[in-house]
């Protein structure tokens, strides 16, 4: 255990403490996001995504690397397990966004947002709520009040038919899509858009539960690239990949949610890729 400036206590692997991320929120917004809480009457660039954009385990995500390194407020708008219904259900926060110099957007998995088959919480996206007419009359074997998390519904939803779960898919596809569009139109101005996954953007369909963010494609993302000033992808490296959980921060409790997210090399090889792009994007803003 170990006190850093500011009386910020951490414990590396197999502790019992976890990482302190001072939560904080910005005007009317009732989300919390990780602090410390940024000034905003400067100029600042702002990041929105999730998991990895907030930096679950990592005591300098990428954010905060950039943000030394540009001499620029980076101000964190990050959240666990958000889709685009987050951000759409709060304008207050798609409002500061919009103000920021240069606005770096994750691309998100297409799950965690509500659409024609099934409703999800508007703040807590992993979360199910409801299944439409439309799903229960699809697979009326199904008692959709079993499930309390998108990802193990359309899991057991892909076990049961892979015909029928192939249209839902193609619905989270297709919102996906039309959800990004609209977030890209309110945010305007100079948007990076993000891949920051193990893996490449896949070609063609993809209708696997496992990788995240899911069932997004690169025909998905060229559809966007024209609304966007660049989109950067990052894959860790070999050598990142290596490292595991190595400089992570944790308890023994979340091991397995740690070995899920990226580590801090990788989180360096993002702010690598974007720092000269967000140096352009500021010094011509």
């Amino acid at each position: 255990m170990g006190e850093k400036a500011g009386g910020e206590m951490t414990v590396h692997s197999g502790g019992g403490m976890s990482l302190e991320y001072y939560p904080c929120r910005y005007n009317d917004s009732r989300v919390l996001f990780r602090g410390p809480r940024r000034k905003l009457d400067r100029e600042y660039i702002a990041f929105i995504g999730g998991a990895e954009t907030y930096g679950r385990f990592v005591e300098q995500p990428f954010p905060a690397l950039l943000e030394r390194r540009l001499s620029i407020s980076c101000v964190n708008f990050g959240v666990l397990n958000a889709g685009m219904d987050l951000y759409l259900n709060d304008p207050a926060i798609l409002d500061l966004a919009s103000k920021a110099s240069a606005k770096v957007m994750q691309i998100t998995g297409a799950q965690n947002m509500s659409n024609r088959f099934y409703s999800v919480h508007p703040r807590r996206n992993d979360r199910f709520l409801r299944a439409s007419e439309r799903l229960e009359e699809l697979y009326p074997e199904v008692d959709f009040t079993e499930f309390h998390f998108n990802r193990h519904m359309l899991g057991q939803l892909a076990e049961i038919s892979l015909d029928r779960y192939a249209l839902i898919v193609d619905e989270l596809q297709t919102a996906w899509v039309a959800r990004m569009k609209h977030v890209l139109t309110i945010l305007h101005g100079k948007v990076v858009l993000l891949w920051f996954a193990n893996h490449a953007p896949v070609l063609g369909k993809s209708q696997t539960t496992g990788s995240d963010p899911l069932f997004v494609t690169r025909d998905m993302i060229e559809v966007l690239r024209p609304r966007v000033m660049r989109v950067v992808e990052v894959v860790p490296s070999e050598a990142a990949m290596m490292e595991g959980t190595k400089g992570m921060v944790f308890g023994d409790f979340d091991a397995c949610a740690a070995a899920e997210l990226p580590n801090p090399r990788a989180h360096e090889e993002v702010a690598n890729t974007l720092e000269d792009c967000l140096r352009v994007c500021c010094r011509t803003s």
